[in-house]
């Protein structure tokens, strides 16, 4: 992620919180795969360097797969979060951290669009308001499935 603001990124964003989730699918991968884990928590600095001040991270989920068969309270607090307007962004290291079935998927993304939240990921930021990066969000959630 480049530490230039993007454009897409308002005071009225920044106004609100970001919102970093932090998932690894298995307790294996929570005990082995700890540069994973570094890197996700790392997007909490990186947020505060493109100026917003107030950071959650959401680290409820880790162990648990993202798949929805299984219940993500870390997952249905960012939801909340999003539905109150009190996210400016979210953050994940790939967006498939966020969910790995199109429902939860489409679902926040949904979400997202209609409170003008961000989603930001290694490779952009979206806008799902946006009809080009709804696009791209639509085509990150199949492959993540």
């Amino acid at each position: 992620m480049s530490a230039l603001l993007p454009t897409k990124i308002t005071p009225q964003h920044l106004q609100r919180a970001a919102y970093v989730y932090v998932r690894q699918s298995t307790v294996t991968q929570v005990h082995e795969h700890l540069e994973s884990q570094r890197r996700q928590y790392a997007l909490a600095e990186h947020a505060r360097t493109w100026g917003w001040q107030h950071v959650e991270v959401v680290d409820d989920d880790l162990g648990r797969s993202g798949s929805g068969r299984v219940v993500r309270p870390g997952f249905e607090r960012l939801v909340a979060a999003v539905c109150d307007e009190h996210v400016g962004a979210v953050f994940a290291l790939e967006a498939s951290r966020l969910a790995r079935n199109n429902r939860d998927w489409h679902h926040l993304v949904d979400l997202c669009g209609l409170t003008a939240t961000l989603l930001i990921d290694g490779e952009g930021v979206y806008d799902p308001r946006d009809f080009n990066d709804r696009l791209l969000l639509g085509l990150k959630g199949t492959m993540s499935e």
